[in-house]
């Protein structure tokens, strides 16, 4: 994807106003530009969103992604994954990568997750996604209270996706990339229904644990597997090159 670079000196259109106290006067319930616009001020260049997908589940890679906007080409109607349906999410995901700037995909998977711990295999997909990027940013929006190494400056976001709207696209194109990743993962392994419950822990995917065991997909450092596996301390996978 061909880089496009904007000019930093504008304020962009959808930046909520703020007040002299720091809170926003505008009450929209809907990610903006405005801390986007606070750190390019700052660093002079473009900002990163990165977000996350798939930290809680039983089984699957964590995916993470990197997203620079174009201010000028806005998908309608991003917003954080969580609040939109997948006819939606799938939409947007193309959009995004028609429009956006850079598009950066990580992805660690339960070999990672089982030596390292999930957070830490989190921050390690977040930086592999920034590092994707065909366009280097300036900085960097983190969803979450932990930021991962990276070779720019980068600011933590609790609730990033609903706050940032590069977050929010992060958000979207680590949840459809994971979904479809599971979903082809069902179908080597279609007793767990994971083309549905995505390797979370429904009653569906723990009864087909009880039933037919663990899979190379399942993450062995989590408690609901550990029982599976009948052990009381995790399996560690082999060690990674």
């Amino acid at each position: 994807m061909p880089g496009r670079r904007l000019a930093f000196s504008r304020a962009p259109r959808h930046s909520r106003v703020m007040s002299i106290c720091g809170k926003d006067t505008d009450s929209r319930a809907a990610p903006d530009l405005a801390h986007e616009h606070a750190l390019r001020l700052r660093h002079g260049g473009p900002v990163a969103g990165l977000d996350e997908a798939g930290r809680g589940p039983w089984a699957g890679p964590v995916v993470a992604a990197a997203v620079i906007l174009d201010w000028d080409r806005l998908p309608a109607g991003l917003d954080d994954s969580k609040k939109l349906n997948a006819r939606t999410r799938e939409r947007l995901h193309d959009e995004i990568y028609e429009s956006a700037i850079a598009v950066g995909v990580g992805a660690a998977g339960v070999a990672r997750i089982d030596r390292d711990n999930i957070l830490q295999a989190t921050l390690w997909a977040m930086a592999r996604a920034c590092a994707a990027l065909p366009e280097a940013p300036a900085a960097a929006l983190i969803d979450g209270n932990r930021c991962p190494a990276l070779p720019c400056p980068a600011q933590a976001l609790i609730g990033g996706d609903a706050l940032s709207l590069s977050v929010a696209a992060a958000s979207i194109i680590a949840k459809v990339t994971r979904d479809r990743a599971m979903a082809e993962l069902a179908l080597g392994h279609p007793v767990y229904g994971w083309e549905r419950n995505k390797g979370y822990g429904t009653a569906e995917h723990s009864q087909a644990l009880a039933r037919f065991g663990v899979c190379e997909h399942h993450r062995r450092s989590f408690k609901p597997v550990q029982a599976a596996l009948g052990k009381t301390a995790p399996r560690l996978s082999p060690p990674l090159p």
